[in-house]
C-alpha cells in the first residue's frame, strides 16, 4: 500500500472461493447459487466479492438496493441480478435500464411498470409467515390477474423467505411456509406458469432442508464464512455427522497503536470513571471508535489481539478511540498492528465472539464496519 491506514479491512480472497465451492457442493446440480452482496456485501466490499463468486461459480447476485446494482453494473458485472428491496416508482425505469430483475408486491409498482412500456421481469414475492413484503396468499390470484394485462411485465419467478429456520431446531413454522409457498406455486401454475422460477431458501434452509433449494438458492452469510447460527451448525452436523461443513471467515479487521504511555495505580481511564487502574498500566490508545462501528457497548467487555496475545479494553469505547492493557505484552510498540477482529497467531476474534460482546448477531459485526456506519475504511484483498 502506499498509504498506511490508521484503520482498514482484510478480505481473504481464497476463503470467498472456498465458501463458494463448499455452498454449491450442497446444492443440487439444477439449484442456481444466488450471491447475496446486499449490505457492501456484509461489509465485505461489494464490487470485488461480487466478481469473485462469479468467478467462483455463482450464477446470480442480489442486492437490496437499486443503487447497488448500478455500482455493479458500473463495475462491468453483467450477470442476471436480483433487486430484493423496494424500489421507488420514480426509479422503476432504472431497473430496466440496467437489466436486472427485482421482486414485485404492489399493485402501484405495476401500474408504474406498465406507464414505462418496456419489458421487465419480475419476481412475485408471496408472504408465507414473515410479514414483511409480500403478496397475501389469498390476494395471489388477483395480484397475478393484475400483472398479466401487461405485456411488457413477465411474472419470472416467485419467491417468498423463512422466518424461524436459524434460531430455532423446531421446523414447524418452516413446514409452515413450505406448505404456503408450494400453495403459492400451485396458484401460479394453475393461471398458466408452469416453469417459472421458484426460490425460497437462503443458506439456513438451504443446508438444513433440500427440498427448499427449488430453482435457486439466496445464499449470503455462509458465502462470508459465517454460519447463521450455531444452533443450525449444530443441527446440520447432526444430521451429517460425516459431512463437515468447515467455512472460511473472510473478514480480518485491524489498526494502529497511536499512543503508549505507563498510568499508575488507581487512575481512572476513559469517560464516566468506569474503569480504575489496580496496578501500575501500559496502556495505548487504539483509534478506532462507535464511528467507525466498534460499537460503545463493548465497553469494558471485549479485547484485541496484540502480537498474538489478548489485550483487554478498558473503560469505555468512545466516538473515535479505545485503550487497551498492554502490560502484559511489553514488546508493544508504537504503531504496531493490532487485530479488532480475525486472527493473528494462535489467538482469533470470531464475528460470533464480538456478536456475544456487543449483544447482537454475526450478520451485524462486518456489516457495520462498512455500510451503516463508516465507509472511509478500506477493504484490501489479499490472497
Amino acid at each position: 500500500m502506499s498509504v498506511s491506514p490508521l484503520s482498514w479491512v482484510e478480505i481473504n480472497k481464497n476463503a470467498l472461493v472456498h465458501n463458494v465451492r463448499v455452498c454449491k457442493n450442497i446444492l443440487s446440480p439444477k439449484t442456481k447459487l444466488c450471491a447475496v452482496v446486499k449490505a457492501n456485501a456484509y461489509g465485505h466490499g461489494i464490487v470485488a466479492c461480487s466478481k469473485t463468486f462469479l468467478e467462483a461459480g455463482a450464477d446470480w447476485l442480489a442486492v437490496h438496493a437499486l443503487d447497488e446494482a448500478e455500482v455493479l453494473r458500473k463495475s462491468g458485472i453483467t450477470a442476471p441480478m436480483y433487486i430484493i428491496g423496494y424500489v421507488a416508482l420514480s426509479r422503476l425505469e432504472q431497473v430496466i435500464d440496467l437489466d436486472c430483475r427485482m421482486i414485485v408486491y404492489n399493485k402501484e409498482t405495476i401500474d408504474a411498470l406498465a406507464k414505462i412500456g418496456k419489458k421487465v421481469f419480475v419476481h412475485i414475492k408471496v408472504e408465507t409467515g414473515t410479514h414483511r413484503q409480500g403478496v397475501l396468499l389469498d390476494q395471489l390470484p388477483d395480484f397475478i390477474d393484475y400483472v398479466k394485462k401487461y405485456p411488457n411485465i413477465i411474472i419470472e419467478g416467485v419467491s417468498t423467505h423463512f422466518a424461524n429456520v436459524e434460531d430455532t431446531t423446531n421446523k414447524a413454522y418452516y413446514e409452515e411456509q413450505m406448505q404456503e409457498f408450494k400453495t403459492a406455486i400451485d396458484i401460479l401454475e394453475k393461471k398458466g406458469f408452469q416453469n417459472i422460477m421458484k426460490h425460497c431458501a437462503a443458506a439456513g434452509a438451504a443446508f438444513l432442508f433440500p427440498e427448499s433449494q427449488f430453482d435457486m438458492v439466496r445464499m449470503g452469510i455462509s458465502l462470508y464464512g459465517m454460519w447463521p447460527s450455531e444452533k443450525l451448525h449444530q443441527a446440520y452436523q447432526k444430521l451429517h455427522p460425516n459431512d463437515a461443513v468447515l467455512l472460511q471467515t473472510a473478514f480480518t479487521w485491524k489498526a494502529r497503536i497511536a499512543q503508549i504511555k505507563e498510568i499508575p495505580t488507581g487512575k481512572f481511564v476513559g469517560y464516566g470513571c468506569t474503569y480504575q487502574t489496580d496496578r501500575p498500566t501500559m496502556m495505548a490508545v487504539v483509534p478506532i471508535g462507535y464511528s467507525d462501528g466498534y460499537v460503545r457497548s463493548l465497553s469494558g467487555r471485549s479485547h484485541v489481539l496484540v502480537h498474538g496475545k489478548q489485550a483487554p479494553l478498558l473503560g469505555r469505547v468512545s466516538m473515535n478511540n479505545i485503550v487497551i492493557d498492554i502490560t502484559d505484552i511489553p514488546e508493544t510498540k508504537l504503531e504496531d498492528e493490532v487485530v479488532l477482529l480475525g486472527k493473528q497467531g494462535d489467538q482469533e476474534i470470531t464475528s460470533e465472539m464480538f456478536a456475544a460482546w456487543a449483544d447482537t448477531i454475526n450478520y451485524e459485526i462486518p456489516t457495520r464496519v462498512a455500510v451503516n456506519v463508516n465507509m472511509q475504511i478500506p477493504r484490501i484483498i489479499v490472497d
